[in-house]
């Protein structure tokens, strides 16, 4: 039997569901996640949430039109031609995509992301950042995503959309 449930576009005023299932899902500090929703330009008109037939959130795509060096400083020092070269270019990052375990192994993360897809057109690539410890590396690399970059903390990936983005960024390790 499917699965039910609707995709909403996401406002400012889904900001404390974002807190809540981040701080849930990694761990992470409620004060410190609440800052990076304030200050790390979520893009909420290009998020999306999934809802269940009660209405309870069974997912979040958040967006955001941070930079790559606001993610990771260390690039500067690092790849400062790669990095300069991937600014050249439009992109939006893939902040956090979090679905509710139940939910797992659906169709529902693939909605998600194809929900937004014509919107996403209008950029070069999508930038996604994943912690080591994550699973979801061979997730994006079945997506088409590149390794471009990674530190300590992450492994950073880039998800060419443009034949710009394809034909011009040689990736480099």
């Amino acid at each position: 039997m499917p699965i039910e449930y609707t995709l909403q576009r996401m406002t400012p005023a889904d900001a404390p569901t974002t807190v809540a299932w981040m701080t849930r899902q990694y761990g992470f500090d409620p004060k410190e996640v609440e800052e990076w929703v304030k200050h790390l330009h979520f893009n909420w008109s290009m998020s999306v949430k999934a809802l269940d037939v009660a209405g309870e959130v069974i997912g979040l795509l958040n967006m955001s039109d941070y930079r790559i060096e606001e993610e990771t400083e260390v690039i500067r020092s690092e790849q400062q031609e790669l990095l300069e070269r991937l600014n050249g270019l439009k992109y939006i990052a893939v902040f956090s995509f979090i679905v509710d375990e139940k939910y797992r192994g659906t169709s529902l993360n693939y909605d998600m992301i194809m929900s937004l897809w014509p919107d996403l057109q209008q950029y070069d690539f999508v930038f996604i950042p994943v912690m080591h410890h994550l699973k979801t590396h061979s997730y994006w690399k079945r997506w088409g995503a590149v390794e471009f970059f990674r530190d300590g903390m992450s492994v950073y990936y880039m998800l060419p959309l443009s034949t710009k983005a394809k034909r011009e960024v040689k990736i480099e390790k």
